[in-house]
């Protein structure tokens, strides 16, 4: 049991460093099992009168230090577990230190490691101090040079930032190995986390860019040998990206080399390592027949949103962990944006928006919810969260709502002038929105220091007589966790008035002059705000919060029909997936209400004559119409409810959509024969979206869970000429209890046995399985060869996927508490990172029934309790359970 909490760290104690590393001369000799780092540094002093320097180092042994030319004693300087303490040090000064690693034994993945043989790192957050001794904080911005030294046969490939100097071959080790060496070096200052080292035997796919001055730049993407063809749709999405960012943000790359690396073990997605991006083989490799389209759109994301990160986080960094919203909110906007202009903007927006509400919403709504600026830590890991990306991401776009597109350009103009090569904060960065646009934003700052989700209540009234249409609105936030008292904030509300004849009537506010437009913003900023609209001539529909103008709950005053009517003629197309997703979530909850007493109901007519409606224009655009076609997921429901009834909520879904099916099946059927038949495999929107309403037509298709199901989903999956449609097969095939199910997994699993990703697909979609056998499924599967603890993505693949099943990981034995909990008590000491992620899926415990609660919260503690814990996991546990 863990003696001593740990101590936390506080945004209002931000102190800046004393001393300040101009420079370093990294040199590694590298070896398995003992590399050698030696580090030259060049030191001094930035302010404050200390002559102590503190330098960051962990897991590392120290062979000597040598303070300008001179080798220093042990009683020279203090260390242990965590730095380096070297007092009565000089105002400037040289420093070398020598240590030695062991990249071999680092299961934690943080730092310089090994995956798949060869040597990679992962330095954010805090990872450098775990190479050498060092500032290791994002306020410590050095030029780096690096020079690597590693055995030719075994190594051939040796990267790092930077544009490469030089390059050769060295004398023979003491062993007879041939060994080379090359030298690279960076010159834009950065901080130690952007730091990044790989060497290996790889292979490649290389191209170019030129940039909008005329300038060539070099682009190379290293992959393991035999998947060069997998890595040429990201190049292709990278050559966008480079595109795309200059002319929407006028940013032009600044190197003459840009590197991406896939390794196959890695705690996160990518990294935006200056130059060199490190990436997850999961986000970057893709072919028809091994990735899902679901898989193409998040490497193109992915790509971008790494890319995107030369300017917003390495030219321009944060200066404190605090700060990680500035880096990573404001990257994920732009990745957003960049999706939405390669593919279908309303179908990107729905998505990004389903997102947030999964994963951020309860976040929000929990007891691990959080500002998206933090005010304090215990480990940051645990900040890289959906509150600090997905939110930041709504934030921004706030901001750009209030001040236009034009402002904004200006904004992020003057942002990207004035700090170039600093290391800014959320304060710089409002600044120059205030600065460019003469408002005061001081009260939209609340919604970085703020958590929790704010809800928007309306209300309506129309006076015929007068044609004016009173809407007031009203906003409160719940009390969170150590903010118990909240402040009001400014929202920005896009709406529309869509009248009765389907007609977008005008918004004229009373007073105006002049006919208002037919869309507008309302700003927000009291509790409670009345607007009044006049040359009203019709009774409208009021359709609030169009394309999610704000993270927030918006509740309209409409009947069931008018959000059937806004469901067909919203002018605005997020609101018309809104207006079916809240009338779906109304009568599936009712569902579940007779689920435990009066069994399966007939659906309200008036959402089967929507959903008829729907799929009357579903060929107008397919991508659109699956994404109307599908009801609230299990997990989304269970947000709208509490205590949590994951049985009744799963029998609901599973008679809506039999329902929907019963109504329509000869108009889905047809659809389903119309949208086969696809010859050459494009991962473009337009034949994605062909694919994803065929694939949705087919849930309903095979929605009886019979035998004659199964034989559709079975075929489905047997015909299939890509991954997309296997997984759909498959995935349909997961809720059956039938013969043709076990076939066609073990057949999925036979061919698919040597490719790690693709077995990553067939284990999610067994450990997602409604069926009440998931449980010892998915324990047999941790016994699968191709199964590994120590690689995150196997983790995530199995035991996350189980954690996310909203039916078998609340089964009422606990069975589905204990496997994932054993597995987190398993996982903490090989890998914090993963562990205390995986922790999160007990975060609404207390959202459940008695005796769930009671299974959840025994596992909770246990894991606290556990001897040994981590940080990592001690921090999340413990606010879990506060």
């Amino acid at each position: 049991m863990r003696t001593e909490e740990p101590r936390a760290i506080h945004l209002a104690d931000y102190k800046a460093p004393d001393f300040r590393i101009e420079s370093v001369h990294l040199d590694f000799r590298l070896d398995p099992q003992a590399t050698r780092v030696a580090a030259k540094m060049i030191v001094a002093r930035r302010g404050g009168t200390g002559t102590q320097l503190r330098l960051d180092g962990e897991n590392q042994k120290l062979l000597s230090v040598v303070l300008d030319g001179k080798r220093l004693e042990a009683r020279d300087y203090n260390f242990d577990d965590k730095g380096l303490i070297i007092p009565g040090v000089p105002e400037r000064f040289t420093l070398e230190i020598v240590s030695e690693i062991s990249p071999a034994a680092n299961t934690a993945l943080e730092g310089l490691y090994q995956s798949g043989g060869m040597f990679c790192t992962q330095c954010e957050p805090e990872g450098f101090r775990r190479i050498t001794y060092f500032l290791d904080r994002p306020d410590n911005l050095s030029v780096f040079t690096v020079r690597l030294e590693a055995q030719k046969a075994q190594y051939p490939v040796l990267l790092s930032n930077g544009n490469r100097l030089e390059s050769g071959d060295l004398p023979p080790d003491e062993r007879g190995n041939a060994r080379h060496y090359a030298l690279w070096h960076d010159p834009f200052p950065k901080p130690s986390y952007l730091f990044a080292l790989v060497a290996g035997d790889l292979g490649g796919v290389r191209d170019s860019f030129v940039t909008m001055s005329g300038r060539k730049i070099e682009l190379a993407i290293y992959v393991e040998h035999g998947n060069e063809p997998r890595a040429n749709y990201a190049m292709d999405a990278l050559k966008r990206a480079m595109k795309w960012d200059e002319k929407a943000y006028g940013r032009e790359y600044d190197l003459d080399i840009f590197m991406i690396v896939a390794v196959s073990s890695f705690n996160m997605g990518a990294m935006e390592n200056k130059g060199l991006n490190i990436f997850n083989d999961k986000v970057l490799l893709a072919s028809p027949g091994t990735a899902t389209d679901d898989d193409y759109a998040r490497i193109e994301g992915v790509v971008a949103h790494e890319y995107f990160h030369n300017w917003t986080g390495d030219r321009i960094t944060c200066r404190d962990w605090f700060q990680l919203s500035l880096k990573e909110g404001l990257t994920v906007f732009r990745d957003q944006n960049f999706s939405a202009d390669m593919r279908s903007r309303p179908v990107q927006r729905i998505q990004d928006v389903r997102s947030l509400r999964a994963r951020q919403f309860p976040e929000d709504a929990g007891p691990l919810a959080h500002p998206v600026q933090p005010q304090s830590y215990i480990e940051i890991n645990n900040f890289y969260t959906a509150t600090v990306y997905e939110k930041g991401a709504e934030v921004i776009g706030i901001l750009k709502t209030l001040v236009g597109d034009e402002g904004y350009r200006k904004a992020t103009d003057l942002y990207f002038a004035r700090h170039d090569g600093e290391a800014a904060t959320v304060e710089d960065w409002v600044k120059c929105f205030e600065d460019t646009s003469g408002r005061d934003l001081s009260q939209f700052r609340g919604w970085y220091r703020q958590a929790g989700t704010p809800v928007i209540e309306a209300r309506g009234a129309y006076d015929a007589a007068a044609k004016t249409y009173a809407l007031e609105l009203t906003q409160t936030s719940a009390p969170t966790a150590g903010q118990p008292v909240k402040q009001l904030l400014h929202v920005p509300v896009r709406m529309g008035l869509v009248g009765r004849s389907g007609a977008a009537l005008p918004l004229t506010l009373d007073g105006e002059n002049r006919t208002g437009p037919k869309e507008r913003v309302l700003e927000l900023t009291e509790a409670k705000q009345r607007f009044l609209f006049t040359g009203v001539e019709e009774e409208p529909l009021p359709s609030l919060g169009r394309r999610f103008s704000a993270p927030a709950i918006f509740k309209t005053p409409l009947t069931r029909a008018g959000r059937g009517w806004l469901m067909g003629h919203d002018h605005d197309a997020f609101n018309r997936w809104e207006a079916g997703q809240a009338l779906a979530r109304e009568i599936l909850l009712e569902m579940a209400d007779r689920a435990s007493t009066l069994g399966p109901g007939s659906c309200d007519r008036l959402y089967l004559d929507a959903i008829g409606a729907v799929l009357a224009d579903a060929q107008a655009d397919p991508g659109f119409a699956a994404q109307m076609l599908m009801p609230p997921t299990e997990s989304e429901l269970a947000a709208a409810r509490m205590p949590v009834d994951p049985e009744a909520l799963h029998l609901a879904r599973v008679w809506l959509i039999r329902d929907i099916a019963a109504a329509h099946g000869p108009r889905i059927a047809a659809l389903y024969e119309h949208s086969g038949g696809e010859g050459h495999y494009s991962p473009d929107a337009a034949s994605a979206g062909r694919r994803a309403l065929r694939n949705a037509a087919l849930c309903f298709l095979t929605a009886a869970d019979d035998e004659a199901a199964a034989g559709l989903a079975e075929a489905h999956y047997r015909t299939a000429t890509n991954m997309t449609d296997m997984i759909a097969g498959l995935a349909a095939l997961s809720r059956m209890e039938s013969p043709l199910r076990d076939t066609a997994f073990t057949h999925f699993h036979d061919r698919f046995r040597a490719d790690p990703l693709v077995l990553d697909k067939w284990m999610s979609l067994q450990a997602g399985s409604p069926l009440p056998d998931t449980v010892e499924a998915v324990r047999a599967l941790m016994k699968h060869p191709g199964f590994d603890i120590r690689n995150p993505n196997r983790v995530r693949a199995l035991v996350g996927a189980f954690a996310a099943n909203p039916l078998r990981f609340h089964d009422g034995s606990g069975a589905g508490y204990a496997l994932v909990g054993e597995t987190i008590r398993a996982l903490d000491p090989l890998n914090p990172q993963v562990a205390a992620r995986l922790a999160g899926a007990f975060e609404s415990w207390r959202r459940y029934g008695q005796t769930r609660q009671t299974l959840m919260r025994r596992e909770i503690e246990a894991i606290k309790t556990m001897p040994g814990i981590s940080p990592n996991l001690f921090e999340v546990s413990a606010k879990i359970l506060a």
